[in-house]
C-alpha cells in the first residue's frame, strides 16, 4: 500500500502550506481518501483524478476532515458529471453539507453518501474496520489492509486514528507490526482537559503496548514544537517515529 499525505494540519495553524487532515491510501488501481478537510482538494487534484477514488471514508464531523468534499462534490458536478464518488460517515454527513449551501440534495447530485459504523467493509483492494474513538459523538479510527483475495499476501496494515482522547480506543484496530498514522494534536503535553485529544507521550506508551512497526505524527497544533514532540513519543517507543506534512509519502 502506498500512503500520501494530503493535508495534515489542525483546524488553524500558522504553518504555511498546511491544509485540513487527509490521507491517500493506493494500491493496484485502488485509492481511498481518509477524510479530506480545508484546502486539501488541489493537493488531491494534484496527484489523481479525484473522480477515480474508489470512497471517501470521513472519520467525524468537524470541518477540518470534511469540509473540501464541497470542493469534491464542485469538481464532479462540473468537470466530471457523469461520475460519482462513494463517500462514507457519520450519519448526518450529507445534511450538514447540504445545509451550508442551504441546498436540499447538494450533497447527493454527485456524491453517493453512505452512513458509517463500527464494523469492516470492503473497498476496492482494501479491508477497512473502523472502531469507534472518543472525541466527538460519532468519531472513528481506521485500519487499513490489502482485502482478501488481492493478490498480495497478508502483511502490516495502516491504523489511522482520526481525531482521538483515548489511546485506548485504537487498541483493537493494531496488530504488532502495523503502521501508526496518529494525531498529536498536544505535542509532547499534557493535553488541556476536555480537549479529547492526544499527546506525545499517549501516542508513545500507544506505540509501545501494542508494538507497532512505526509512528506517523500528524494533526500537531500550532504553538508546540515539532522535535520535543518526536522526543516525547521516542521516549516510551523504541522504533521510527516521524512527524508527516503535506507532499510526505511511503509504503506500508
Amino acid at each position: 500500500m502506498h500512503l500520501d499525505v494530503i493535508g495534515a494540519g489542525p483546524a488553524y495553524t500558522d504553518r504555511p502550506g498546511a491544509t485540513g487532515a487527509s490521507y491517500l491510501v493506493r494500491l493496484g488501481d485502488s485509492s481511498v481518501l481518509l477524510d479530506l478537510g480545508h484546502g486539501s482538494f488541489a493537493r488531491l487534484a494534484g496527484i489523481l483524478d479525484p473522480a477515480t477514488l474508489d470512497a471517501v471514508v470521513v472519520s467525524h464531523l468537524h470541518p477540518d476532515h470534511f469540509i473540501d468534499l464541497v470542493a469534491l462534490r464542485h469538481y464532479l458536478r462540473w468537470e466530471k458529471p457523469r461520475r460519482r464518488v462513494r463517500v462514507i460517515g457519520p450519519a448526518g454527513l450529507g445534511a450538514r453539507l447540504d445545509a451550508l449551501h442551504d441546498e436540499p440534495g447538494f450533497s447527493a447530485a454527485s456524491l453517493d453518501v453512505e452512513p458509517l459504523s463500527a464494523g469492516t467493509m470492503d473497498i476496492g483492494a482494501f479491508t477497512i474496520e473502523a472502531a469507534r474513538v472518543t472525541h466527538t459523538e460519532s468519531s472513528f479510527g481506521f485500519r487499513v489492509s490489502e482485502a482478501a483475495g488481492s493478490g498480495a499476501s497478508a502483511g502490516p496494515s495502516l491504523v489511522y486514528s482520526g481525531d482521538c482522547g483515548r489511546a485506548e480506543d485504537l487498541d483493537p484496530l493494531l496488530r504488532p507490526g502495523d503502521a501508526l498514522l496518529c494525531e498529536v494534536s498536544f505535542g509532547p503535553g499534557p493535553v488541556v482537559p476536555g480537549a479529547n485529544h492526544l499527546d506525545g507521550p499517549m501516542v508513545g506508551e500507544l506505540a509501545r503496548r501494542t508494538r507497532v512497526s512505526r509512528v506517523l505524527l500528524t494533526h500537531l497544533q500550532m504553538g508546540f514544537d515539532r522535535d520535543a514532540t518526536i522526543e516525547s513519543v521516542r521516549a516510551r517507543f523504541d522504533g521510527p517515529v516521524e512527524l508527516v506534512d503535506p507532499g510526505y509519502a511511503t509504503t506500508v
